[in-house]
């Protein structure tokens, strides 16, 4: 208590990493005037379209198909000829314009057939609704348009029929507008016809500049797409095991980085998690794929897009034993370091020679060319063979290393006790001064802590003795518990290496699946001895 008479100081002692609540809602603040500020909206523009120049490319040609249908408007003769129905045709482009060419063919098929069977079927209720009379035309017509809302809405949800969900919705509001409008208009016939043509008109505009501007074929994405899996899988592979091997207990990020999935110095982690993100991506490739023309090296009709799924979909079960082990590399119960060492070849030999595996894929898939892997299979199997023999053969180091250990720590104890007991009596025979009892208390003291200090770091986890400690005498299942938990941070290096093992072994069926690719796609054979 310093200060005046009667006042008290009380000192705040924040920890290393706490921030007063003003500074951080200052630094909010200013994160937020920063991210709206032009100089970094622009930045940012222009870095994500340097990420992919498709993108601008995609985007300009959605601008010059708007632009050639609306000169149909702006010029006279053409709306004079279809008048405000001509607006339908720029109505198309936006809705049927997609990123890919088969995208834009197959929105572009559901909004030709949907808009069709509309328009067919909107002139036969007009025509039945006018030959019913005045009075009942209008209750034929508000019939007929629940009976469709209430048919295609129930239609799209058929399992069979959602890729043509689209389809049925185009019929949907179709129906209404031609029925509605041509009602009021008194021409139902002529109004259908020309928004029908319109609805022509814009279609052909879009597939027109998708396909001969600059296009973008998702069966080249799919097949992209496809080689870069591989290989991040391959990468992710490499890094975790290096960042296992090499870790030894130093630094390890926070329990709650962990749980985020926070890993901001694994670049490669991220690439294999969004591997196992990438089915629908794969899925929907592959469905606008299969409306694609033959283009540039797929020339065969009817390409087997489903095959390169079903390769995806192998690979990501061997995308989940990455994330295992990674999971192994940031747990909490972790092989000591010196154990990790023993087996370190081995792993090493087998990573890389599976990662070589992956890469040779890859590099497969990439040129079409199909080359028989049997010399890195043998290499990989060999590899894998020796990393199980070395774990068979030290299977002792797994399970025993405390037995070890506790003998050498009995063996170190022993003198110890003996000099202590020594000191002892020499101090009661001789009848010392208190001097001398201070010094032998001094030495007992520091007999103890040391043993105290051997069975902290012959527990796991490390922990203070007298948290076990009941009135100065150990639990009596304290030694059963340190030594199953041991025995289990060692087996956590036995989890790694079976992690790897079952990884090689799915590298089998992933050889497979691109085997079948190769022969259904009729990729160039290569052997290679």
């Amino acid at each position: 208590m310093n200060g005046k008479k009667g006042s008290i100081r009380i000192d705040f002692h924040l920890p290393p990493k706490a921030v007063a609540p003003e500074v951080e809602k200052n630094a909010d603040a200013n994160n937020i005037i920063e991210s709206l500020s032009p100089r970094k909206w622009i930045w940012d523009v222009w870095e994500f379209a340097k990420t992919d120049t498709t993108r601008v490319t995609f985007s300009l040609k959605v601008g010059l198909a708007c632009l050639l249908v609306s000169l149909l408007i702006l010029f006279r003769a053409p709306y004079e000829v279809f008048g405000t129905n001509i607006i339908w045709s720029i109505l198309t482009v936006a809705v049927m314009f997609e990123y890919t060419v088969g995208a834009t063919f197959n929105r572009g098929f559901n909004r030709a057939l949907g808009s069709l069977l509309a328009g067919i079927f909107a002139i036969v209720v007009i025509q039945v609704a006018m030959s019913s009379g005045h009075i009942a035309e209008p209750y034929v017509i508000g019939i007929s348009i629940f009976l469709v809302g209430a048919i295609t809405s129930f239609m799209k949800l058929w399992p069979s029929l959602v890729p043509y969900e689209y389809g049925f919705r185009v019929i949907l509001f179709t129906y209404c507008l031609i029925i509605v409008s041509g009602y009021r208009m008194g021409n139902p016939i002529r109004t259908a016809m020309n928004r029908l043509y319109s609805i022509a008109i814009g279609g052909f505009v879009a597939v027109l500049v998708n396909v001969f501007i600059s296009p973008i074929w998702a069966g080249e994405q799919l097949h992209r797409e496809l080689v870069n899996n591989v290989n991040s899988v391959a990468d992710s592979l490499e890094e975790c095991v290096k960042k296992y091997l090499s870790d030894d207990g130093s630094d390890h990020p926070e329990f709650s980085k962990t749980v985020m999935d926070d890993f901001p110095d694994e670049p490669a982690f991220r690439k294999c998690r969004a591997t196992l993100n990438s089915a629908a991506k794969l899925d929907s490739l592959a469905n606008s794929a299969k409306w694609e023309p033959p283009h540039g090296k797929f020339r065969q009709f009817f390409c087997p897009w489903a095959e390169y799924v079903k390769v995806g979909a192998v690979l990501r079960h061997c995308a989940y034993e990455v994330m295992a082990l990674h999971g192994c590399l940031h747990s909490e119960i972790q092989a000591p370091y010196h154990l990790r060492c023993a087996f370190r070849s081995e792993i090493l030999d087998a990573t890389n020679q599976a990662a070589e595996l992956l890469r040779s894929l890859s590099k497969d898939i990439n040129n079409m060319k199909w080359s028989l892997q049997t010399s890195l299979l043998k290499h990989v199997h060999s590899s894998t063979e020796r990393l199980q023999h070395s774990i068979d053969m030290h299977s002792y180091l797994l399970t025993s290393s405390h037995d070890q250990y506790d003998t050498s720590n009995k063996l170190q104890r022993k003198p110890s006790k003996t000099t202590s007991f020594n000191l002892k009596d020499l101090t009661d025979n001789l009848d010392e001064p208190e001097t001398g009892k201070t010094e032998t208390m001094q030495v007992e003291s520091y007999h103890e802590s040391m043993k105290k200090q051997q069975r902290r770091l012959h527990s796991w986890p490390s922990r203070e003795v007298d948290d076990f400690e009941e009135e100065g005498k150990i639990v009596s299942d304290l030694v059963p518990r340190m030594r199953a938990l041991e025995s289990t941070a060692a087996l956590s290096l036995a989890t790694f290496t079976s992690l790897l093992i079952e990884f090689v072994a799915r590298l089998d069926h992933l050889v497979e699946a691109v085997d079948k690719l190769a022969k259904m796609a009729k990729f160039k054979q290569e052997y290679t001895s």
